[in-house]
């Protein structure tokens, strides 16, 4: 009896995960055809840089913000808590490397939160020349052509709200090990959906990515600016919601940025997303409790060994596993340009089970790991500094949640 209960619930869990991709498939369609934005706005800009550490990426991807064919004038301002970071150093190799841009080095000391990014970035707002700000993470690559795409959705449009965040999709670069490829997928075949489906169901977007926050003046001051959101983990949610709620349009930019996966080992990648569960659940609780409804694969899988590798479940799995498989290709691949999906594909059943595993996982605590601590969430804020690690926590990135 108690196989069949299991056999049954697996069953269902299957039928909607299928479901679940293709309504994911349908919206990364309705993405593609979208009305595109009016080209020919291109207001000044501030780019806008926090930076904690340099990684051997750092310069690269720094560089790669000042090779832009932007017609009018921006302007890189490049955030440090303190003038000991090592990327002190890499900022001034970025000025002497293009000296035709204005590249500016500002010390941002004030603890505005726990959460270091934001803090950083409240502090460089003032610095800043320019109505438009776009900030993103230091270790984002773009193209030459970022700022004319992440810019033209500012134009205005008639009948519509003014646009107040623009932010964009990323693939992960990965870096050889197993942790670190299961994130890039992740990042491709699940995250990205999982964004693309919201948007569709919401009929708008509603949050941002810290891949990119491209943001105006006007907005920041609607919302109180960015010093309230020093305490929340998810940060880039927090801005694009509330921006949302101030009645003004949260754009998904035609862009694609790439970021950098850390070569992480299986328990750095699990304390990562166990850390954007976290941060995830808090922030939108109702939608992330349906992600239990979006692994079709991870129940396919196991409605097999439930039913003793039936033939009935066997030709579930088997068409469950061609549509996972669609869904991957097509956004990962076909969307975000990530050929390392085609290097990686046969790791997308061990990825959905162990996503799986961290959304049940992601209940059972209020704790995350961020570089060397442990801090206490209450309602997606940070509350405080739990236990301290007995060992150092692998490093990660201070990435903002999506």
């Amino acid at each position: 009896m108690f196989a069949t209960v299991i056999a049954a619930i697996t069953t269902l869990l299957t039928l909607a995960g299928l479901a679940y991709y293709l309504l994911a498939m349908w919206s990364a369609r309705s993405f593609l055809r979208r009305p595109r934005f009016p080209s020919g706005f291109t207001p000044p800009v501030s780019i806008l840089k926090p930076l904690h550490g340099a990684s051997p990426e750092l310069a690269e991807a720094l560089a790669s913000q000042c090779r832009q064919h932007y017609p009018a004038g921006y302007e890189i301002l490049c955030g440090v808590s303190s003038l000991d970071d090592p990327a002190v150093a890499v900022v001034h190799q970025l000025q002497a490397e293009f000296p035709e841009r204005s590249i500016r080095l500002i010390h941002t000391p004030e603890v505005l939160g726990r959460n270091g990014k934001t803090s950083n970035v409240a502090q460089l707002v003032p610095h800043a020349q320019y109505e438009h700000l776009v900030v993103s993470d230091a270790d984002i690559h773009v193209t030459p052509n970022y700022l004319l795409r992440i810019l033209a959705p500012f134009a205005s449009v008639e009948g519509q709200p003014p646009t107040g965040l623009v932010t964009a999709l990323y693939s992960g670069r990965t870096h050889g090990t197993f942790g670190s490829k299961l994130e890039a997928l992740g990042i491709s075949t699940d995250f990205a959906p999982g964004v693309l489906t919201a948007r569709f169901l919401d009929r708008r977007l509603r949050f941002g990515l810290g891949s990119t926050l491209a943001v105006t003046r006007a907005a920041l001051d609607a919302i109180g600016g960015l010093a309230p959101l020093a305490d929340y983990l998810a940060d880039d949610y927090q801005l694009g919601a509330r921006i949302a709620n101030a009645g003004l349009r949260v754009e998904l930019a035609s862009e694609i940025v790439e970021t950098e996966v850390p070569a992480w080992s299986f328990s750095g990648f699990w304390q990562h997303q166990t850390r954007w569960a976290r941060g995830m659940r808090d922030s939108r609780r109702a939608g992330y409790l349906g992600l239990l409804f979006s692994y079709g694969l991870a129940w396919a899988f196991l409605n097999l060994v439930a039913t003793g590798l039936s033939v009935t479940a066997f030709a579930l799995f088997s068409l469950t596993l061609l549509v996972r498989v669609s869904l991957a290709l097509g956004v990962g691949v076909g969307i975000l340009g990530d050929r390392q999906v085609l290097r990686d594909l046969w790791l997308i059943l061990p990825r959905d089970l162990v996503a799986l595993a961290l959304w049940a996982w992601s209940y059972a605590g209020n704790t995350v790991a961020w570089g060397n601590e442990r801090l206490l969430l209450r309602h997606g804020k940070i509350v405080a500094s739990a236990v301290a690690a007995s060992a150092p926590l692998e490093a990660a990135p201070d990435k903002p949640l999506g």
